[in-house]
Order: structure tokens, then sequence, then C-alpha cells
């Protein structure tokens, strides 16, 4: 990491310290959504099924939200404009972001699986790996936050870009139906969807006590997808938002 990006991620780090509220609705949603998800249907079948998944799915969609917010935010306080009237790069400056939200992200997968360990999960593979997919499902979610936050002018416009960025990857990546199942053209659009892989990937690893190939070739592409984010962020990024 750069010097440019690691300056970045401290200052990030030090204004999450100075605001709490942020901090335990980061790590504390993903695993009371779980909770509720456990009780509600009251099947332990069901929830050993979806849960893998779900750890997965729930950091990507708060860490979008939030990163995407913060972004746009720094944007229209003028931080970004000051930065960027420094010699240091829009990628460091982005890679600064997602280390600092990436350790964030350590910390609710973390959170978010022994949540779902007390709530009676049970995987057959090695928990490193499920965590490790949730963490590079959580880094997508946070490249992708950051490549939005470039096209929106306020925070309204930031939560409705989660239709448009998130839903569709939620119902065509497999969690409510399989994809083979899938209309033709909605199955096709689910190989665009990075989504996809995480499940898949996620799938793979609470089913089997194996490192597949698919397993390293899924994950693969969510953290190839998560970089590519990064770097359209970066040619996208703006100064300031009009």
């Amino acid at each position: 990491m750069s010097p440019a990006a690691a300056a970045t991620a401290a200052r990030i780090l030090r204004q999450l310290r100075h605001d709490p509220r942020t901090v335990v609705l980061l790590i504390a949603v993903p695993a009371v959504l779980l909770a509720l998800l456990r009780y509600v249907f009251d099947d332990e079948r069901f929830f050993d099924r979806l849960a893998p998944q779900l750890v997965a799915v729930f950091p990507f969609v708060v860490l979008f939200l939030v990163t995407s917010m913060a972004t746009l935010r720094e944007r229209q306080c003028g931080t970004l404009e000051r930065l960027m009237t420094l010699p240091v790069g829009k990628l460091d400056l982005l890679f600064g972001y997602a280390a600092a939200f990436g350790l964030v992200a350590v910390v609710q997968v973390t959170v978010v699986v022994a949540a779902a360990l007390g709530l009676g999960m049970e995987i057959e593979g090695g928990l490193w790996v499920l965590g490790a997919i949730a963490l590079a499902d959580a880094l997508l979610g946070i490249a992708l936050g950051l490549f939005a936050s470039a096209f929106a002018r306020t925070e309204f416009q930031v939560v409705q870009f989660m239709p448009a960025f998130v839903m569709p990857q939620i119902l065509l990546c497999g969690l409510f139906a399989p994809r083979e199942d899938m209309q033709a053209i909605l199955e096709a659009l689910s190989y665009a969807m990075p989504l996809s892989y995480a499940v898949e990937a996620i799938g793979d690893a609470a089913s089997s006590t194996d490192v597949t190939g698919d397993l390293m070739a899924n994950t693969g592409v969510v953290l190839g997808c998560a970089v590519l984010a990064l770097v359209l962020g970066a040619a996208t990024l703006r100064r300031r938002t009009p």
C-alpha cells in the first residue's frame, strides 16, 4: 500500500472511531438480521441452507451502502477536493478507503460468522474458508459502493442506487432459486453478477471440506470484480459533487 493510501485509510479509521453509532450499526446489523431469520422461520434445516450465503450477502449490502454514503459525504464537504490538490493518485485514495472499510469488514464478518454459529449453523467445510469468501464479498460491496458514489449527487440518490447495483444481484445470484432453474435470459444475466460467484463459492465451502478449483475460481472472480470496480471508480472520481 502506498503512503497516500495508508494515510487515507488511517484518516477514515479515525473518523469511524469518533462515530460509534455507525460502527455499532456496521457490526451489529448483519448479526441481528441473521437472528431474525433464524427465529422468524424457526426451521434449523432452512437456516443451515440459507445462513452461509447470507453471511456473505449481508456484509455486501451493508458495506455498499455505508461506503457509498461516506465517500459522497466527503465529496460534498470538499474533503476530496482538498486531497486531490495534493500529489495523490485517485486510485491511492480509493484503495485507502477500501483498506479502511476492509478492516471494518474483517470485524463485521467475524461477528456475523460467530453469530451464525451461535444460532446453530452447521457447515461441512472450514470456517476460515467461509470467512475468507465472506470477506471477499464484503470487499466487493465496498468497491461497488465507491464506484456508485461517483454517480450520486445526494445521499438519497445513493439509496436509489441500491435497486440498480444490489437488488438484481440478490435476486439472480441463486439465493432464492437455483440459477439453472431460471429462464435462459435470467440465467445468462446471472453470470454477469459477481454476487452469483460469491454465493456459489459459499455453497461449495459449506458443503465440502475440500478447497476445490471451482471454489478458488469463483472467489477469484469476486476479487477481480472488486479490483475492477475500484479502477473504474478512480476513472470516474470527481473532486466535488456539483
